[in-house]
């Protein structure tokens, strides 16, 4: 299986669909349904079943994303309070 391959692209592009998954790492889309199986039974990372509809046509897949994997911050200025104001 290609775990460490799909874990690393699921790390660098966040949440995805296993189509998406498939197309972007050239691995076949069996393949990839397996291994995102068997992660998810591990418990690495969590999936759901989603239905997209393209016109008429019909087109079911798994979405899926790291398990209480938190992206980092991005770098640039924060909103928070103004600490110039006034204390009563």
């Amino acid at each position: 299986m290609q775990t460490g391959q799909v874990l690393s692209h699921l790390k660098k592009h966040g949440q995805l669909l296993d189509l998406e998954i498939a197309s972007a790492t050239g691995i076949a889309l069996v393949e990839v349904r397996k291994t995102l199986a068997d992660l998810t039974t591990r418990g690495e990372i969590s999936q759901c079943s989603v239905t997209h509809f393209n016109g008429n046509k019909r087109i079911d897949g798994f979405q899926c994303r790291i398990s209480g994997y938190v992206p980092p911050v991005a770098a640039g200025r924060k909103a928070g309070s103004n600490k110039s104001a006034p204390s009563d």
